[in-house]
């Protein structure tokens, strides 16, 4: 099916999936900053509401490279333990697709070792 010039199928749906997926990550920087502007505005206090105010060249930036450091920490800590790399074996395990290629995979060895 054509609509606009634009071959509708299978393949062009799981590439927009594809590229949806790839713009969630840069989509999730974009919120990391929001959040972290977020949360440096929700100061109520008086006190530190206006040191931030008076000094928004400083703490900003400083509050920044703060959450930039604390993600990298936390990044080389998930690095570290596996996590990431046990979450995408158990995701693997899950595809069909994964499987049946492990599985035409052993059929090719025991047929190379007979």
């Amino acid at each position: 099916m054509k609509i606009f010039g634009i071959q509708l199928n299978k393949r062009t749906f799981i590439r927009w999936k594809i590229y949806i997926d790839r713009a969630r990550m840069y989509i999730g920087y974009i919120s990391f900053v929001m959040i972290a502007f977020m949360f440096l505005n929700d100061f109520k206090d008086e006190t530190i509401r206006s040191f931030l105010d008076e000094n928004k060249l400083i703490t900003y930036p400083v509050m920044m490279v703060m959450f930039l450091l604390f993600s990298l920490i936390l990044g080389r800590l998930d690095t570290k333990l596996g996590l990431r790399k046990e979450e995408m074996r158990n995701s693997a395990t899950e595809n069909p697709v994964t499987m049946e290629i492990l599985s035409d995979l052993k059929e090719i060895k025991n047929k190379l070792e007979s």
